[in-house]
């Protein structure tokens, strides 16, 4: 729990003369600076559960969307950490992330990486390539998408979330049945999640009252991920923690935290997150579509 810590404490600044992070130092606490740097100075097989939300490489249009009514534009995502000049650089970042990833990683630790179908697919074969062994995919449903507006495709209300363990060895990962199936659609926990999108108070706001981060997962995302596969006490790491949901809702789930965020902005929203304390329900009410999917 992060109670003990101020806000002045709560931020670690890397540097070049920091060559390895003790965990003890890092322990509930935000890394600013580059992920890919940060992860080299983690020591080996420290952590037991991984979230990693990357950059999806949207590859979007230059020109402005316009909604209907020809008055507003769609404020996507049009943030520099998005842009890559080719697949091949996106892919030669993801690779190096992964490797970073799986060499912190305990044996049995798990792996969530979240995408959209831009780039899910490359995410996937590479973490084949790289010998981890994907359990499962999970599939988020939003019941209130962005529209499309241009008309000439289906609205994406879906992202993928992937499940791995670093190897196929690993065998005794940690895996809480019993919530998947409080979860999930239908009897067995399937791997569908109908949550909203981060919306109203629990949206992180600038000061002009613009969304602080593009793609800020919501809460309820984050602890089915933290419940199903983690336990009290472990330690979970986001190495692109944006506003810091994942270390939001690990401290109130009774886990420890390492937050890896390179962005100034972004390390102050999480500051002022972490004033207030979350009320993070056990259970959700389940949505009208949810229950007519357990029906059949």
């Amino acid at each position: 729990m992060v109670e003990h810590l101020n806000n002045e404490k709560l931020v670690l600044e890397d540097s070049k003369e920091i060559t390895l992070f003790q965990l003890s130092v890092i322990k509930d606490r935000i890394i600013q600076g580059d992920a890919l740097e940060v992860l080299k100075k983690l020591p080996n097989e420290c952590v037991d559960l991984v979230f990693i939300d990357p950059p999806y490489f949207l590859q979007l249009p230059k020109k402005k969307l316009v909604r209907w009514n020809a008055k507003t534009t769609v404020k996507g995502v049009e943030d520099d950490w998005d842009k890559f000049e080719s697949f091949e650089e996106y892919d030669s970042f993801i690779q190096k992330l992964l490797i970073e990833t799986s060499r912190i990683m305990k044996e049995n630790a798990a792996l969530w990486i979240i995408s959209t179908y831009h780039s899910v697919h490359r995410i996937g074969k590479i973490m084949q390539d790289l010998g981890y062994w994907l359990l499962s995919d999970v599939i988020w449903v939003k019941n209130n998408p962005m529209p499309n507006w241009l008309g000439v495709r289906f609205t994406n209300a879906t992202e993928t979330i992937i499940w791995a363990v670093k190897n196929k060895s690993a065998k005794k990962y940690t895996f809480n049945k019993d919530l998947a199936k409080e979860f999930g659609i239908g009897k067995v926990g399937a791997n569908v999640w109908t949550i909203p999108l981060c919306t109203g108070k629990e949206r992180q706001k600038d000061k002009e009252g613009n969304k602080l981060h593009s793609t800020q997962k919501p809460v309820e995302l984050l602890k089915r991920i933290i419940l199903t596969t983690s336990n009290e006490g472990d330690m979970v790491l986001d190495p692109m923690s944006g506003t810091g949901t994942t270390g939001y809702v690990a401290n109130q789930l009774k886990r420890n935290f390492i937050m890896i965020e390179r962005e100034g902005k972004y390390i102050e929203g999480m500051k002022e997150r972490f004033k207030i304390s979350p009320s993070i329900p056990k259970k959700r009410k389940k949505s009208s579509i949810e229950e007519e999917l357990e029906t059949y």
